[in-house]
């Protein structure tokens, strides 16, 4: 996990200095910059001001994950590249890459994304089919800039997992608040496209679109296939020690239980007192008998918490505001607790049918999933980015994606019980049935985060779109 960043113009040294100061929360274990003009890495940001010159380039600010810990990306050969995620299938694909006569020069993650790129333009295909072809190899998360150093090419996993932006006048970065630091618009990379960089300009076009994984199953095989796929997501994004973004829901439980038979696990949940979501919580941890770490909140601490999470979110979205709270509060306890792996139940809702409005409108299902990058995704990454941790979500690995969009609606949504086949596969999967069948209300209610906002905003007068637009503008000197 890290920040990614660079762009195309004269006299980038200043720009880049800036884009590292702003970002580094992201990556605080070391930066690297690779221009037109040289290189440099380091893991002592006071040595900023070393980096080189030049007119186009790529830098990192590094939170070391997987890999040697020692290296810094970007990556420079006859490309370079600079990458944010994780690659959970690296090591299946290097052996076959090894195979091809493709040499490794590390044991990082990010290298196969290279080589694989290399190899691909190497056989014959262009930049567009080369990517395209990478994303249906590539099992991980990942937002991804490369460049032959006449151009920059960004794109992100079909999904939408980790957040990446570009200007219209040719820098990028994984957060918006990096490009607004040297005065630049933050335009979205959408999930599965490719964006082109250069001096002429930008271009883009969309190369994968998760949709073409549907394939029709029929109930009892999706059954199957699910709990098949579901527990290998699992177990790949799991490391020694694993803690969860837990609530005592379904989701959460799921992969609670799942994660425990390959890792050392730690349950982090974050309420204010008497929440539904913190005494479930207590209560799935006794069925489980995993432990439970939990950060019990107030109005004090959500009045303290809130120019942070806007800062993390980049926009004054009450909604997003209250469900980043306790996701912030909960990293935050993961972090103090010196867990920096965390998995989340993220994307059930989307492709089971967890909300009530889909049994009004199932089609709501897919353009939800479809938006839900820029619309849950990047805000969950950037929230645990502010505490230095990271954040997997199982269910959308794109083997769970491809059973979820073929397995029938009527098993997903039958007879109004919503994630039906869901709560079935949980309950093959061994998890009681008390959880698997239990009802949950939205984050932000079953936190309590929406009342004690709207707390707050009451006490000075305001409305939540009010007093969340007062502090966005606070937070970043607007209005």
């Amino acid at each position: 996990m890290c920040l990614i960043a660079g762009g195309v113009g004269e006299n980038l040294k200043e720009k880049f200095v800036r884009m590292i100061l702003a970002g580094k929360h992201r990556g605080p274990d070391s930066f690297g910059v690779w221009t037109n003009e040289g290189i440099m890495k380091s893991d002592d940001f006071s040595r900023v001001d070393e980096i080189p010159e030049g007119n186009i380039g790529l830098l990192q600010c590094r939170l070391a994950m997987t890999g040697s810990p020692a290296y810094t990306q970007p990556f420079h050969n006859e490309l370079t590249l600079a990458h944010n995620g994780e690659i959970y299938n690296y090591s299946h694909l290097r052996n076959y890459l090894e195979g091809k006569g493709v040499s490794f020069e590390t044991d990082v993650d990010s290298e196969v994304i290279l080589r694989l790129l290399e190899y691909l333009l190497e056989g014959g295909l262009n930049i567009w089919r080369a990517v395209r072809k990478a994303m249906t190899m590539l099992e991980g998360d990942y937002a991804v800039a490369l460049s032959d150093g006449g151009r920059i090419y960004l794109f992100r996993d079909p999904v939408g997992v980790r957040p990446l932006y570009y200007s219209p006048r040719g820098f990028f970065a994984s957060e918006r608040k990096v490009l607004w630091a040297i005065g630049e618009e933050a335009v979205p990379v959408n999930p599965g496209e490719l964006v082109v960089i250069s001096r002429g300009g930008v271009e883009k076009r969309k190369v994968f679109t998760i949709t073409e994984l549907r394939k029709s199953l029929r109930p009892e095989r999706a059954r199957r296939a699910l709990a098949n796929v579901l527990t290998h997501a699992v177990k790949v994004r799991t490391g020694r020690r694993t803690g969860i973004l837990f609530s005592g829901g379904l989701d959460s439980s799921i992969i609670a239980l799942l994660a425990s038979r390959y890792s050392d696990v730690t349950l982090y949940t974050a309420g204010a007192e008497g929440s539904p979501d913190l005494e479930w919580a207590r209560k799935v941890s006794e069925l489980l008998g995993l432990p439970l770490k939990e950060r019990v909140f107030d109005v004090d601490d959500v009045r303290d918490a809130v120019p942070e999470v806007i800062f993390a979110i980049e926009e004054p979205n009450p909604m997003n505001l209250a469900i980043g709270l306790p996701l912030y509060f909960a990293t935050g306890l993961a972090r103090e607790d010196g867990c920096r792996l965390l998995l989340s139940g993220q994307g059930a809702d989307e492709l089971f049918g967890g909300y009530a409005k889909y049994l009004e409108n199932p089609g709501l299902m897919e353009r939800d999933l479809l938006e839900l990058g820029e619309r849950n995704l990047a805000r969950d990454d950037k929230i645990a980015m502010l505490n230095s941790v990271e954040v997997r979500v199982p269910f959308l690995d794109l083997s769970v994606v491809s059973v979820a969009l073929g397995t029938p609606l009527g098993s997903k949504i039958g007879e109004g019980v919503r994630k039906a086949i869901l709560r079935k596969v949980a309950v093959d999967l061994g998890l009681p049935r008390e959880i698997a069948e239990r009802g949950k209300k939205a984050a932000q209610y079953g936190s309590r985060s929406q009342r004690l906002l709207e707390r707050l905003a009451k006490a000075e007068g305001l409305s939540l779109s009010e007093y969340t637009q007062r502090v966005f503008n606070g937070v970043f000197k607007r209005g």
